[in-house]
């Protein structure tokens, strides 16, 4: 992938990061955030972009599974109550 498109496909898990923090469950972006390397600093190596792809990427999809695992422990609870 050429630098260009890998700062494309930060700033979209960017905006998909911003979004959860807003409007999600509780997210934890410890990791990334710790990285210091926003999609903006277009200065930085191609690298370190990917680095923060793969990290962002990794903890977005901690947090949908954790958040699908607990609405299935939900949904699963109220199923045997009923019963």
């Amino acid at each position: 992938m050429k630098k260009e498109e890998l700062i494309q496909l930060h700033m979209l898990l960017a905006q998909v990061k911003k979004y959860c923090e807003e409007n999600g469950p509780t997210c934890d972006f410890t990791e990334y955030n710790e990285l210091g390397i926003s999609p903006f600093q277009v200065h930085r190596s191609k690298e370190e972009h990917k680095q923060a792809i793969f990290v962002l990427g990794t903890e977005l999809a901690s947090m949908t599974t954790k958040t699908r695992f607990s609405e299935n422990k939900e949904t699963l609870e109220g199923i045997l109550s009923r019963h």
